[in-house]
This record gives structure tokens, sequence and C-alpha cells, in this order.
């Protein structure tokens, strides 16, 4: 018999069916010369530090730093996990060949191998890599299996993953919490420490500070009117108020003279196609998703055929999609919401000529192991609210993404009183181009709040004709306004800064040669901002992400940069994808993160201060 195992007794379903492996059986299908089972995501665990030795059982100083002689894995204490794995076992024993069908991806390679090595298994092992569920992409890579050793870095990476964050995990944990905890209220308070949640913090607690440690300043701005509409001088503010009514009486009861009027045209590019972190961005701003929320939702439309495999951090497409999207857009084409047809007239626009085959869609070289997100063109039915606004995201991007650019004509006019200076600008969108893919009945257009941070083409009221040299009348105003604080990261802003190890970047390309040194991966970072609110470390004020008493408490007094630096931390990651790349080699990055973990150990043991944090806030909140 040939054994297939996958991560969800969902997903082992539909490839039974394929597989023709029709009988049901206790926790697994059969027929076929087929048998089909499952995990529950994982089933193994590496050991806990009691499972080591004795003393590591008790939390002491003295035991720190914990670093096992060996890492172990062991069932996760379940009694259904315990059931699961006796049958996984018992099949694996008697199989004349494994299937691996885990998600293609670092954790679903992880939770395949540590299943297979506590089974003892020795048959051969063949690997399922597909992109999405569609009946048509699993029967093509049952046709096309790989050998399971050319996942061997892609395990070796999630596995130095696991012990890294084990390590400093582990240990940190009960160094910060032994030394700085503050027990005296009759409960057992835990600082949490991890290798990405804690810069994650860093950047929120530093963010916070920013906030409340601003002290707004006022400044003037001296503008006028002419012809119904507003020209603002171009020395920008005056920082005193006799400067700016200097000014103010200088171009009083003068006339006003347009000195300059330019036009120039301009193109914006559809956006780029989907990834993870991306869409979840669109989703927070647009909708209010929270990362966890956009990513289970984007799990279940994978799961339900409707769109590829989801946790990638690629925005292009292989050469070999590009066969696929006629009928990908066919799909699209008949998709009903409601008895309405949303995409059949934007689709229908690209009818009856060959799609547009650019770089910036399709690039094999820029996709790893799995491509962008985009739709299978299977039809979707029976869609939440949820996961109908989140698969209109991504069909419309598609769709878009074939689309010519968005045309638009820039005018800006220039005028001076005296010997001041004045500016204006308007925008006028010539030919909306992808744009009239986003105009969205089912509730995903853009705001205007929304367009300002992603495109440029976004339309501003006409101006009128203007000519040069043209004079008369002015209303001028001389306006007090205050400097604002830097803004609270939200959902969707704290993604992109840890995309980007903290660096605040808008440019798309620039943003995306900064993927490598991110912080966690795209799949694991809404758990991470999910752990940090159950920690209440961090707290949500309406879209805004604050850090509470305890987080920055625990950030200030973490003096060691490895631990909260988000630029360090990108590293780390970057040496992770070179493990996966067969670039770096996975003891040397265990044996770096030994000795650093060593160092910190010593640096906190030698603190000689008498500093506590006080109790968790979320003991106190409801």
């Amino acid at each position: 018999m040939i054994v297939c195992i996958a991560e969800k007794p969902s997903v082992a379903k539909d490839i039974a069916r394929i597989l023709g492996a029709n009988k049901a059986c206790n926790s697994y299908m059969e027929g076929n010369n087929y048998q089909v089972t499952w995990t529950f995501g994982h089933l193994c665990e590496l050991k806990e530090p009691n499972d080591y030795f004795t003393n590591w059982k008790y939390w002491s100083l003295a035991a720190l730093p914990m670093i096992p002689p060996r890492f172990g894995i062991k069932l996760i204490e379940d009694e259904g996990i315990k059931k699961q794995f006796a049958v996984i076992e018992k099949l694996y024993q008697s199989a004349e060949m494994i299937i691996n069908c885990g998600d293609a991806g670092q954790e679903g390679e992880l939770i395949q191998r540590w299943v297979m090595q506590k089974a003892g298994v020795k048959c051969p092992v063949k690997r399922l890599w597909i992109s999405s569920m569609t009946d048509e992409a699993i029967r093509e890579g049952f046709a096309n299996l790989k050998e399971q050793e050319q996942y061997q870095p892609l395990y070796l990476a999630g596995l130095s993953r696991a012990i890294g964050d084990w390590l400093l995990g582990m240990n940190a944990t009960r160094l910060y919490t032994l030394k700085y905890g503050n027990n005296s209220y009759g409960r057992g308070q835990v600082l949490s420490i991890g290798r990405v949640q804690t810069p994650t913090l860093a950047l929120i607690v530093q963010r916070q500070k920013e906030i409340d440690n601003f002290k707004p300043e006022p400044y003037w701005v001296l503008a006028t009117v002419y012809r119904d509409t507003q020209f603002t001088a171009t020395k920008g503010k005056f920082t005193s108020k006799e400067e700016g009514e200097k000014a103010f009486s200088t171009i009083e009861g003068k006339p006003f003279t347009i000195t300059s009027v330019a036009k120039k045209k301009g193109a914006e590019q559809p956006k780029q196609l989907y990834d993870l972190t991306s869409l979840q961005v669109d989703c927070n701003r647009k909708f209010g998703f929270s990362a966890e929320m956009t990513l289970n939702t984007i799990q279940t439309l994978y799961e339900r055929k409707l769109t590829t495999y989801p946790r990638v951090d690629t925005q292009f497409l292989s050469d070999d999609i590009y066969p696929k999207c006629p009928q990908i857009m066919n799909g699209l084409f008949q998709t009903t919401f409601a008895g309405k047809k949303p995409y059949a007239d934007i689709v229908k626009t690209l009818g009856g000529k060959p799609l547009p085959k650019t770089k910036r869609v399709f690039d094999s070289s820029k996709v790893t192991d799995h491509h962008a997100i985009i739709p299978t063109g299977v039809l979707p039915q029976g869609l939440t609210d949820a996961e109908q606004k989140v698969y209109d995201l991504i069909a419309r991007r598609f769709i878009a993404a074939f689309y010519p650019d968005c045309k638009f004509s820039t005018t800006t006019v220039l005028g001076k009183v005296d010997e001041i200076e004045f500016k204006v600008s308007g925008k006028e969108i010539l030919d909306l181009g992808w744009r009239v893919c986003t105009d969205t009945p089912t509730g995903s257009s853009s705001t205007p709040a929304d367009d300002s941070q992603e495109g440029t083409a976004t339309a501003s009221p006409l101006l009128p004709t203007f000519k040069k040299g043209e004079s008369g009348p002015h209303t001028p105003t001389l306006t007090e306004k205050q400097t604002t604080p830097p803004k609270h990261y939200t959902e969707a802003s704290l993604l992109r800064a840890m995309e980007t190890a903290g660096k605040f970047v808008e440019d798309e390309t620039l943003r995306a040669a900064m993927k490598e040194n991110g912080i966690g991966r795209p799949s694991s970072r809404a758990g991470i901002i999910e752990t940090l609110f159950k920690r209440h470390y961090i707290r949500r004020k309406r879209k805004n992400i604050e850090a509470t008493e305890t987080g920055i408490a625990l950030i200030d007094t973490i003096h060691e940069k490895l631990l909260t630096s988000a630029e360090l931390t990108g590293i780390w990651e970057k040496k992770l994808r070179d493990i996966e790349a067969k670039k770096y080699d996975a003891s040397q990055f265990i044996n770096e993160l030994k000795e650093q973990l060593t160092n910190i150990v010593n640096d906190v043991l030698a603190d000689n201060s008498t500093r506590k944090i006080g109790e968790v806030e979320g003991n106190k909140e409801k």
C-alpha cells in the first residue's frame, strides 16, 4: 500500500477522492492501493526542559542557560493526537511508500518530518508539492511527485527556526521572569520573551514613546485664494507668528500674478499581485480585519479550492502559470454573487486578444516554492461576508494586473505677490486604465485615505484654466497650525514594519528587496501580533495598537540589543532563508545562537539593580 498523509482531514478527503481511496476506515481512507490519512497540524513538538534533565523542571537562574546536548521530539500531550498518531504509525509500518502531502511550506514540511521520525519510517518517501487545491492541481502534483530529499533544506530551515525559538524563548523567558518579574501578587507572573515577538514589541514601544513624549509646536501657513482656488506659499511653514504676519502684510492689497502654468502627463502601473502581507495590509486598511482573521479567511479560500497557496512572500507568477490565466479569467467572468456578475464587464474588456505577459507579473526568477496569491477560476459559492471581501480583493487585483497603466495629467500653477511665491497642483485622470477594476460594488472599494497610501493617480478637483501673466485680486490668509505626533501603528503598518525590519519604505521595489531581512515569516506574523495581545503587552484602541505599561516596562528592562533589535532579528531571518536556499549551514546558525544566548544570560546575571516589572495589566483588564 502507498500511504498518503495530509495536514488536515478536509485536505486528505479531497486527495482520497481523486486517488479513488473511497472506503472510510478508522482515521484514514482506503482504496485503489492507497491509504490516505492526516494530522491535525502539529502532532509532535520539541521536548520540554524537564524531558532532558529533572532539575530543568524547576525555574532556577543557576540552571541557565539550558542547552540540550541533542534536541529531541515528543508527541503533544493530547488523547486525540495520541490516537491519531497510533493509526499513522501502524499504516507507516506496512507501507511500501509514503507520499508526504503536507502543506507545501516550511511548517508543513516540519509537521510531517517529525511524525515520520517519531514513527521510525524506513520506506521510500515522495513529496506532493502543489500551489492550489483544485482537482487539476492535485492530479498534476501526483503525476509529478518530487523526491523527499529535494526538500531537506526546507526541513532544516524549519528545524533551525524551531530550535532557535526554543533556545531563546525557554531561556530568556525564565531569565527575565526570575530576575525582573514581580511575583508579590500571589500569582506567578511570567515575562514572555521571544525571538520575533520581543523585537516586534520593541517597535510598538518605541513608537508609543515617540507619541507620549511628543510636544506640539506651533507654525503658521500663508495661503491666498485667487479665482476660487487656494494657493499656498512655496516657502512652507513660518516658525514664528511675527515672520508670518510680516509676509502677510507684504502681500495684502497687492495683485496676484500667475507666473507659470505647467502640465505634465504621468502613468501609474497596475499594483503587483498579492502576497500574504500585502493582502493582510489591505484587509486591515479597508475592512479593519486583523492579520490573523485575514490569514484564517484566505486559508479557508485555499482549502475550498478558490485561491492559491496563501503563505507566500512573492508577488510574481512563474511563467508556467501564463497559459492557465485565460481559464482563470473565464471562471471570474462566470462568477456570480447575489445574482450579479461583478467581474464580467472588466474581464470582457480583456477578451478577444491574448493577455499581456509582462515581467512585472510573470518572472520565474522571483518565485521559489510558490507564486503570488491568485484565484483558481473555480466558481465561488456560499461565501461568508469576510470570505467574499477577501476573494474580491484577490480577483480584482488579478484582473487589474493585465490592464494598461492609469494615465493622468498633473497641472502645476505658480503665482506671485510682490516677491512671495505661491503654488497649487491639480490632477486629472485621462484614462482610468487598471483603476476601473477597483470600483468594487461588493464593498471593497478604496476610500480616499486608502488611495493616498497606495497610489499616486487619485483624482483631485480640476483647476480653472489659468494663463501666464494674468493678474487680479486675491484673499490672503495666515493660519496657525500645530505639528502632529507620529501615528500609532495599525496592524497594517505594523505588518509593513515587520516586513522591512522596522524601516519605513514606501517604494514597492525597495520593499521587496528588504523582505529577506524582515521579522518573522509572512505566515507567522499574524500569530506573533496575537501573542502580544494575549500577553497584554499591547492593546487595541479602535484601529490603533498601543503598548501597555507592562509592555513598555519589559522593553525598558531588556538591555540586550539582540533581543529587541528588529534589524538583528532580520539578520537571523535572512540566515534561516539562506539555510533553505543551501547558502548557510544550519548547525552554524544554532551554534551562533547558543553563544549569543550564553552572553545574554551572563549579562543579565551580572545586573546588580533591583528593577522589577509591575503586575501585568491583563490581570486587571476585562
